[in-house]
Parts: structure tokens; C-alpha cells; sequence
């Protein structure tokens, strides 16, 4: 729910780690507002469920080496070798350019993010803050020399709602593609209410189109946050807590009643900064145990992850070894 490649092709993957000078302010960090009583736009559906899913690791397999450089304070690149023998391995140069258009001390427009491999593979992502309340986002990606995904996100913010719309992959001639519609209204200072409309058409659907509608809710206090959306083929819940400074605990559920499936994971960081140490780790039904560790080399500008990911059911483990340089 809330993404609109849940219907189309996979999205071009996040962009690479970057420098201070780039990274955005995280959630968990944000100041408290001084009255809660005080009632904000609640931002995009498509969000609800971030704050949970940031808690939970992102594990990789392999080996993996990647150089950050800035070249200015608004421009940087990077450089990624990727060695697997499960995902694609090689090179890939990534760029990322932030403009001065300044919206707030941790917000700066338009931004342009991507990266290439040797054989032309591209993902590229481009965010605009058109007007002080419409944003623009357009996100592309090339496969193979061709044109596989392109998807365009219009938000509009108003004082206590935000409205989207995101059409992928259109296609005029064969007359395909989707359109997705956002609301997320606020109710409340700590209840937010919304919907969401999908609709896909194409040759190769049933009836040749089809329309999904859903509804979302988010709940949200200082350190507590329950979001979830309800529609025709399932239902997603995600409850997160930041239990202490260090601790940050996300549970998730994700029921598809088409497919007859249904998926339970619980998921924590821990944050332990006087030892440079970030550590992730999850585990769901299905038996899946999962972990990431990052650790600051300093003085030195590394950074080393290590991931493990173990499937008890399947008999299957991989383990992952990454440097982050800069």
C-alpha cells in the first residue's frame, strides 16, 4: 500500500550514503513541538510507515567497498564495488548534487541523485520544491538500454493535509500505466487520516484495468508511532517505539489475503555513539533472522559493516562484509 510499485516494475534502489553536508535530519531526532496540542501537516501517505521500516536492517551479501568524495558543499560522488554471487556484482559511479535553494536549515532544492554502472544501467531520482507548497519527484531507471521504469510524484501541502498524485510508467500507444492518489488529512495533534486510489491499466490485466482502494491511519506521540492502511488485497500495520536514547524497537504485519500470506517481523536499532556502533537486526515468521553492524574507524574516515542474514527453514545463511570510505 502507498506505493505505486507495488503495481508496476521494482523502483530504482535508494540513493548511496552520503556526507554530512547531505544527510537529513532523522526522525527520532526531531524536536518535540512545544505544545502538543498543536496540530501539523502530517506529510505524504506514502510516508506513515518510514519511521518503522527505518529501524529494520537492510542486509546485503558479499563483499562491498564504496568511496564518498565531496567536491563542493553541494555536489559529491561515489565510487561502489559490489563482489556476490547473489545480486549483480561490478562497478558503479554515483553522483548526488544538492542546490541552493534553501527551504530550511536541513532542506535545500532541487536534488539530484544517481548512479551507472559500466554497461549503462542507470537509476536516477530528481526532487524540486516548485512552490512553497508543491514538490515535484521523478524517479527513472534504465535497463539493458531500455527505458524500464519512470514514475512522477506531484505533493501538495496544505496546513493540515497533504495531497498526492504519481503516474508510472505511461504509455499512450498501448494504452497502459498507473495513477496513484494520496490524502493523508490531519485530525488531531497525534491522529492522521487517509486513502488511497490505485489504478492500473493494461493488456496483460484481467478485465484489461483495475482500481484498488485503501484506507490509512497514523497515530504518533513523542516516542510512539502506529500507522497502518486496510484495503481490498490486505492489510499493513507497523508500530514503532523509541524505547530509550539508545533503543528503537519497530514490529510489522503484512497480510495479503489474495495469496493467502501473511508475514509478522520485529526489528530494533541500537545506538551506542560514545562507540561509534549502529546495530540492526530483525526477525520474522517465516524464520528469517537478519542483522547489520556498522562501526566508525576513528580517527580514520571508514566505516565497517558486517551483515548476516540466516533462514532457518531454508538451511540457508549469507554473510556480508562492506568499507565505507569518507
Amino acid at each position: 500500500m502507498g506505493n505505486v510499485h507495488a503495481y508496476s516494475s521494482n523502483p530504482p534502489p535508494p540513493p548511496p550514503p552520503t556526507g554530512a553536508s547531505f544527510s537529513k535530519k532523522k526522525e527520532c531526532e526531531r524536536e518535540p513541538t512545544a505544545s502538543p496540542s498543536v496540530i501539523e501537516n502530517p506529510g505524504p501517505l506514502e510516508d506513515i510507515h518510514t519511521k518503522c521500516k527505518n529501524v529494520f536492517p537492510t542486509c546485503f551479501e558479499g563483499a562491498r567497498v564504496m568511496l564518498t568524495r565531496g567536491l563542493s558543499n553541494h555536489f559529491q560522488i561515489s565510487h561502489t564495488i559490489n563482489m556476490s554471487s547473489i545480486t549483480p556484482s561490478g562497478y558503479r559511479f554515483g553522483a548526488t548534487y544538492v542546490g541552493t535553494k534553501q527551504i530550511s536549515p536541513t532542506e535545500a532544492y532541487p536534488i539530484l541523485l544517481g548512479d551507472i554502472d559500466p554497461s549503462g544501467n542507470l537509476n536516477a531520482t530528481i526532487i524540486h520544491q516548485l512552490q512553497p507548497n508543491i514538490q515535484a519527484k521523478f524517479g527513472a531507471q534504465v535497463q539493458n538500454s531500455k527505458f524500464q521504469v519512470g514514475q512522477l510524484t506531484m505533493n501538495y501541502k496544505g496546513p493540515l493535509y497533504t495531497a498526492s498524485c504519481t503516474v508510472a510508467n505511461p504509455d499512450i500507444i498501448n494504452g497502459s500505466g498507473v495513477v496513484v492518489l494520496h490524502y493523508l488529512q490531519a485530525v488531531t495533534a497525534s491522529l492522521a487520516l487517509g486513502t488511497e486510489l490505485a489504478y492500473q491499466n493494461g493488456p496483460g490485466i484481467p478485465g484489461g484495468q483495475i482500481a484498488l482502494l485503501s484506507a490509512a491511519a497514523k497515530y504518533s506521540t513523542e516516542n510512539v508511532q502506529i500507522s497502518g492502511t486496510l484495503g481490498v488485497s490486505g492489510v499493513h500495520l507497523c508500530y514503532y517505539q523509541k524505547a530509550s536514547k539508545q533503543l528503537q524497537i519497530g514490529v510489522e504485519l503484512e497480510a495479503n489475503h489474495r495469496m493467502q500470506e501473511a508475514v509478522a517481523s520485529v526489528g530494533y536499532q541500537v545506538d551506542l555513539p560514545k562507540s561509534d556502533v549502529v546495530f540492526k537486526g530483525h526477525i520474522d515468521s517465516n524464520w528469517s533472522v537478519g542483522a547489520v553492524l556498522e562501526k566508525k574507524l576513528s580517527p580514520l574516515p571508514f566505516t565497517l559493516a558486517l551483515s548476516g542474514l540466516m533462514n532457518h527453514n531454508k538451511n540457508q545463511f549469507r554473510l556480508g562484509v562492506g568499507i565505507l570510505v569518507g
